[in-house]
């Protein structure tokens, strides 16, 4: 006993021995639930009631990796987000969260319970670290992770329990209502398929490079149909009466193009020819930064390229717009030219991982001191961001630029993940040895309050929040679902939706409301300081 002791007093092997344990039990699942980081809060708090602390240097290190990784990814979408009419999944994120910031004050004054125990529970009903990061700052005590810790399992549970159960109890065809209701993801300046006949004998004979119509709007020509018979639409592609033409663009502008050109007809577009039709990930460090027209695509390969999605966005591709890393083109042309075309955007040599040392550094630290300015709230004083708000501003601000100078944002998915899940630990670790240190005593003396208020403030932003998707904005059940995870910040629960529901839908409301509600969890989290 006395060898475990002295083995665990050495703090490099006490932080992997939490690591080991925590994320061996949040990956063991029980009926297809697993606790997942939070298995790492646990034990961590297991350790911190009999003494043992991790140093607040790695718990620091660790909630700066963690928000930069999320700031980053979250940037690309999130200023996307504000310009669209996916707004409404924003503001549902962000309403969910006012009524449990507005729930947890209710249920602060009438348990009377303290600031950061209340803080604490809010942060865990919605599964949000890095609202317990903003949590711990604001109020500098650690009974605020005892509150995440007691409050976060009921969170999760009940998010995915909702999900899962609400289309069996409403017993709704959940395809016929997708198609039903509004859907705000599919918005007017997501591009567009129409096929137009020629009629306008003022075109005939003309090829596509002398249609003025394509320098001044969206349009993009995919192919041309001519007697059954698919034809790639290339810059010599001569265009005759009768011709169909599919094209692609914002509905605006293929409607002053049809009126210019003939007529819209329906049209089957599949087809047996030897079009085909592909999207290819923009991966080449030869390609990052050229824009379409650079490439000369149609010219030297003999592709169109019909559209283009970044950030789990759709849009009409601009001859202009320049390649970031994980782009995702759709192109169009013959299978043997696709192929070559493909190679030429994928990237020559194996890389595991473009982490950019240097770039990361230099948005921690002006995060980092930007977090230390202070805040003069007029009426309710004077906040800081924090080591939580201030690199999550930055993040946020270079991610979605993707590259400022000689500062890389964009990293591979596997890249950002690590760096989020290595600074997730490392935090958990060290919040959850402080919060440990005074577990027992809190639970004993709060005891029931705390599970009837960690419940209440978990199931009133549940029940609104669907409530107001789907009666105020008559979202579908998919997308209500969806965007309820997001505001609830809740992974698990959207892997519960698509488990109903096989479709992108759900995770394009969550992606929407996700950014949203988790930065203003941060902001919340600081500002209910001044309110309890």
């Amino acid at each position: 006993m006395e060898f475990i002791v002295q083995f665990l007093e050495e703090p490099l092997l006490l932080l992997f021995v939490i690591l080991f344990l925590g994320s061996w039990i949040g990956q063991t699942k029980v009926k297809g639930l697993s606790l997942g980081s939070a298995g790492i809060l646990l034990i961590a708090m297991i350790f911190g009631h009999f003494g043992y602390e991790v140093s607040s240097i790695v718990q620091n290190f660790g909630l700066s990796l963690f928000i930069v990784a999320v700031g980053l990814q979250a940037g690309p979408r999130f200023f996307r987000m504000i310009r669209s009419s996916g707004i409404v999944f924003g503001i549902i994120g962000l309403l969910i969260v006012l009524v449990a910031a507005i729930t947890t004050i209710i249920v602060s004054k009438v348990f009377h319970l303290s600031p950061a125990l209340s803080i604490g529970l809010m942060t865990g009903a919605l599964t949000s670290t890095p609202g317990l990061a903003a949590a711990l700052e604001a109020t500098n005590d650690p009974l605020a992770s005892v509150g995440y810790g007691i409050a976060y399992p009921f969170g999760v549970l009940a998010v995915v329990l909702f999900v899962q159960l609400l289309p069996r109890v409403l017993k709704v065809d959940l395809e016929k209502d997708l198609h039903r209701k509004n859907n705000p993801a599919r918005n007017d300046e997501s591009p567009q398929v129409t096929t137009i006949e020629v009629t306008n004998p003022a075109i005939e004979k003309n090829t596509l490079k002398e249609l003025r119509f394509q320098r001044s709007n969206s349009v993009v020509i995919s192919r041309v149909i001519r007697n059954n018979r698919n034809i790639i639409a290339l810059s010599d592609t001569v265009i005759l009466l009768g011709d169909r033409l599919v094209t692609v663009g914002m509905r605006a502008d293929l409607e002053k193009f049809c009126a210019y050109a003939g007529k819209e007809v329906e049209t089957n577009l599949k087809n047996n020819d030897h079009i085909k039709l592909r999207k290819v990930i923009v991966d080449s460090e030869e390609i990052i930064g050229k824009n379409i027209k650079e490439l000369r695509l149609r010219r030297n390969y003999g592709v169109t390229v019909t559209r283009m999605e970044r950030g789990g966005f759709e849009f009409n591709q601009n001859a202009r717009t320049r390649l970031e890393r994980g782009d995702i083109l759709t192109i169009v042309s013959s299978e043997d030219r696709l192929n070559d075309v493909e190679r030429l955007f994928t990237r020559k040599k194996l890389t595991i991982t473009n982490v950019d040392i240097f770039s990361l550094s230099i948005v921690l630290l002006i995060g980092i001191m930007l977090g230390m300015v202070p805040i003069h709230l007029p009426g309710l004083g004077t906040i800081t961001l924090g080591v939580a708000g201030g690199p999550l501003f930055v993040a946020l601000i270079i991610g979605h630029f993707g590259k400022l100078g000689p500062i890389q944002a964009r990293y591979y998915q596997p890249s950002n993940q690590v760096i989020r899940d290595i600074g997730l630990a490392l935090f958990l670790a060290g919040a959850g040895t402080t919060a440990g240190q005074g577990l027992v005593d809190v639970v004993q003396q709060e005891g029931l309050r705390l599970v009837i208020g960690g419940s209440f403030i978990t199931i009133v932003p549940i029940l609104f929040g669907f409530f107001l998707a789907r009666k105020m904005f008559r979202l579908s059940i998919v997308h209500s679902l969806g965007a309820l995870c997001g505001g609830m910040t809740s992974t698990p629960g959207l892997g519960s939706v698509n488990q109903v529901f096989d479709s992108d839908e759900p995770a394009i409301a969550y992606a929407a409301a996700y950014p949203f509600a988790l930065i203003f969890v941060a902001i919340a989290s600081q500002l209910l300081t001044l309110f309890l």
